[in-house]
């Protein structure tokens, strides 16, 4: 008797969508029910070992290099694979959820890479996971072109030579995707976005001359790093590529990863482009960890912790060194800013601060680095170009004068700033805004000429509630305490109504939005993502 068929995945409470079977046809299915089969296993295993390091780092308040890994750190002579032509040059990149508007718009502008994100700018409705594929696709078949109906603005691609190469950016291990289930178990959301992206477009992709490149997010260890690896080597075999056809650039923003970037490099060194700094998430994953840590783990607000803070120098020359130490590109951190139709002031200050960003991080050493807006594309370009000229990139400028001790990457009280009142009114407000646009589907959004994602959230709600386990006395002598958080965080509720009027308050998702916020800020459990209880009620 032969044996049963494998269980198809099934599509869970989900309206269908125009076009939708274009992407979720049997072919593409099978193949993500396999990727599932094969590795969802390995990934709730190291998703238990996230939680088994935690433990060990409320115990300890340290972290350091692993023991166990030194060889493949003193080893000086393994490097990645070279880099393929169309990611040679990143010197400056893009990036923005996958929606038809920003999919014409990022391919455009000039940047040499475009991030399409379905991680943090997306907010995961199906809609948008499907959505966002097909638009990959019409922009690869050059069928994308449109008229907005409300505008009437047209939108279509400038020529195939003109447009940015695309590094698709599937969710995190941690998110699953509940409508699409094999025997009623979700999958893994970074292998539906991966699976599908991959399926459809490896092959069209090597055809254009480019090829099927991704960023991996939230990245904790070098075992996550060759799970990834893995399922490369797994994808291609099954497509009929060429290993080593995929390539991969590893966010570093976990403080865990910081000290494993060689180890990760390692693990993909046939598939790895390069690493990168991000931010928010980085900052975010120190308050996690060390939230028992102490006064000495406590950060001030947000905007207040620069680059150029010693503990975030330490990190970013590190990563630096590493990369290049091994032949991958190092790329910088995000500029947020959102140019002011309006106010021109805001835009000059703004700006300055955009160029001195990016004249350090081309100083220092990056191949390229993140912008979340066109208008600033010709910023960075401009730092960039100042320093590599006609090179691809300074892969051979090697920082061996850069050394980082354990302790530097976590030295926050190295920071000479305290957490302020009208910082917890800004992580309250900014936090508010967010998730209720979130909540609505819109993962990327503009907030104070900030473009917010969220990470943004994430680091928000860590700082409120580390203040407040933390006690921390604010310059106006007021505790950071629970009652203050929901005292400032019913003002704010207040001022949005009066701001949007009773009628568009009504019809947004704000008192739910306040309410989820207080939730993962108050609660003496800290919620690890607080995209897992935001994602629960998303429609």
């Amino acid at each position: 008797m032969s044996a049963p068929a494998p269980s198809p995945l099934a599509i869970v409470d989900a309206e269908p969508l125009p076009r939708q079977d274009e992407v979720l046809t049997d072919a593409a299915l099978a193949f993500v029910a396999e990727l599932h089969r094969r590795f969802t296993p390995r990934r709730d295993e190291l998703l238990a070992r996230r939680g088994e390091r935690r433990a060990e780092i409320a115990r300890t308040s340290t972290l350091d290099f692993l023991p166990e890994t030194e060889a493949v750190r003193v080893d000086d002579t393994w490097k990645v694979a070279p880099a393929p032509a169309a990611l040679d040059d990143r010197r400056v990149e893009i990036t923005g959820p996958t929606d038809r508007k920003m999919t014409v718009n990022a391919l455009n502008s000039g940047a040499r890479v475009w991030l399409a994100d379905f991680e943090d700018a997306s907010a995961p409705t199906w809609e948008n996971v499907v959505t966002g594929q097909l638009n990959l696709i019409d922009a690869y078949t050059r069928n994308i072109d449109f008229t907005d109906p409300r505008s009437g603005k047209s939108y279509a691609l400038k020529p195939a030579e003109e447009l940015a190469t695309v590094v698709t950016r599937p969710r995190g291990w941690h998110l699953d995707e509940r409508h699409l289930q094999l025997d009623g178990i979700p999958v893994p959301g970074a292998l539906v976005d991966f699976g599908l992206y991959f399926f459809h477009n490896a092959q069209r992709l090597i055809d254009l001359g480019k090829g099927p490149y991704f960023y991996l997010p939230k990245t904790e260890s070098y075992l996550e790093a060759r799970l990834w690896n893995d399922i490369f080597v797994f994808a291609q075999d099954y497509v009929g590529i060429p290993q080593g056809t995929v390539r991969a650039t590893v966010l570093i923003e976990t403080i865990t990863a910081a000290y494993e970037m060689e180890e990760i490099l390692y693990e993909l060194r046939d598939h790895a482009s390069g690493l990168n700094a991000g931010r928010w998430d980085y900052l975010f994953s120190i308050v996690k960890n060390f939230r028992d840590g102490g006064s000495k783990f406590v950060l001030p607000d947000r905007n207040l912790v620069t680059m150029t803070a010693p503990f975030m120098r330490a990190y970013t020359e590190l990563l630096v060194r590493t990369c290049h130490k091994r032949g991958a590109h190092a790329i910088g951190g995000m500029a947020a800013f959102i140019p002011s139709r309006r106010d021109a002031e805001v835009n000059k200050v703004a700006f300055e601060k955009v160029k001195a960003d990016k004249d350090r991080e081309a100083g220092d050493g990056f191949d390229g680095s993140w912008v979340a807006h066109p208008d600033l594309v010709p910023i960075a370009m401009a730092s960039f170009d100042a320093v590599l000229g006609a090179k691809p990139n300074q892969k051979d400028r090697l920082r061996e004068d850069v050394s980082v001790a354990a302790g530097d990457l976590i030295a926050i009280d190295t920071l000479d700033a305290k957490p302020s009142y009208d910082g917890l009114r800004n992580a309250v407000a900014v936090g508010i805004r967010y998730i209720e646009a979130w909540l609505r589907g819109m993962g990327a959004v503009a907030i104070f000429n900030l473009m917010e994602d969220a990470a943004t959230a994430e680091i928000s709600r860590s700082q409120i509630w580390q203040w407040i386990n933390a006690d921390v006395v604010f310059e106006n002598g007021e505790h950071a305490t629970s009652d203050l958080a929901r005292k400032v965080a019913a003002e704010e509720l207040a001022a949005i109504r009066a701001e949007v009027g009773d009628e568009t308050f009504e019809a947004g998702k704000w008192q739910q939005a306040h309410d989820l916020l207080l939730q993962v800020s108050l609660d003496q459990d800290y919620a690890d993502f607080l995209t897992l209880p935001a994602y629960e009620q998303l429609g």
